[in-house]
């Protein structure tokens, strides 16, 4: 199967470079100083790359690299594709009131059926979660597909900066 058509919703990446990790992440670094394309923060081993603000769109991705060391001479390069924490925030909350309304409204049909009330309207208003569900789902597919471009320029910006 490929990575296309994996339910694949922040892809992620590991590399085996033959550096320090010192020295990726003082290259990583100096690209701040270096280019204007990008946004480029260091926390300790994390860098995260991002569109600067100018270029940004609701769906603009951000990469997330961290860098450990495995012996002297080489290290590990791990790489995560996600959206904005503010997106990926939002989204989780979405998720998080459709479950919670779709069991409420399950409680709420449960009840009505052990007293003997009609629970048909409780039920469509599940049906209609379920439906808000997959709306969601669909709608951060679509997000993903029109942040992809970007996801590109910010993997061959990493490739072009610590030069592989």
């Amino acid at each position: 199967m490929s990575l296309g058509e994996e339910v694949v919703l922040r892809p992620r990446f590991k590399r085996t470079l033959s550096a320090t990790n010192e020295t990726i992440l003082k290259r990583l670094e100096n690209s701040k100083n270096t280019q204007k394309d990008f946004v480029v923060s260091r926390i300790d081993n994390h860098v995260f790359i991002r569109i600067p603000k100018s270029k940004q769109h609701f769906w603009s991705p951000q990469l997330h690299v961290e860098v450990d060391e495995i012996d002297e001479h080489s290290c590990e390069l791990h790489g995560l594709f996600g959206p904005s924490p503010t997106v990926w925030t939002f989204f989780m909350f979405l998720h998080f009131l459709v479950v919670c309304l779709f069991i409420g409204f399950g409680i709420w049909a449960y009840t009505n059926a052990v007293l003997g009330n009609t629970y048909a309207f409780q039920v469509a208003l599940m049906l209609l979660m379920v439906l808000v569900w997959f709306a969601l789902y669909f709608g951060g597919r679509m997000g993903k597909a029109t942040g992809r471009p970007e996801m590109v320029d910010l993997y061959h910006f990493l490739n072009r900066t610590i030069e592989i």
